[in-house]
């Protein structure tokens, strides 16, 4: 009966690491090229988008997933290496979600897009777990963008599925 007082101190300390996140994205998102697509990452109410770093990543078929930005706020975010301008980031916090925004999708836009979130910034110290691809509860399930471009011409419309 000792050790009662000892194990409920020792918990009383953990409950923060026990704490995972529960992250849901939606399946999949459709948008035209040349539109901004929206894709959002909603949080367990247990843990406060607005106190988060929201990572985001892009993964294509055949290659590792690569980091596209982290988001704190407007003043305190990150592209990643080579990531064009027309990726930003955002958060909803009435919804408790974090927002990634593509402007002018392009046909290479064509990916799975994951979600994160984490402690710090640009060090990217509480995602070194990310670097061997291993599923945790931190990663939520990919969000796949689909693309479709409309030819028009003369005679007849095309409808090219990307």
């Amino acid at each position: 009966m000792a050790w009662i007082p000892v194990l409920l101190m020792l918990l009383s300390h953990c409950t923060g690491s026990l704490a995972q996140p529960v992250l849901t994205q939606p399946p999949s998102l459709s948008a035209s090229l040349g539109t901004i697509a929206r894709l959002t990452c909603t949080l367990s109410r247990d843990i406060s988008v607005g106190s988060k770093y929201m990572y985001w990543y892009q993964q294509k078929p055949g290659t590792p997933p690569r980091v596209l930005l982290y988001y704190y706020s407007d003043s305190n975010t990150q592209l990643g290496p080579g990531i064009p301008s027309r990726f930003s980031g955002s958060k909803d916090t009435s919804a408790n979600a974090g927002i990634l925004l593509i402007s002018g999708l392009q046909p290479e836009d064509e990916a799975d897009y994951y979600c994160a979130v984490g402690h710090s910034g640009a060090g990217h110290s509480d995602t070194q777990r990310w670097g061997s691809g291993t599923n945790t509860s931190a990663c939520s399930q990919p969000c796949t963008l689909t693309l479709f471009q409309i030819k028009i011409t003369r005679v007849n419309t095309d409808c090219t599925w990307k």
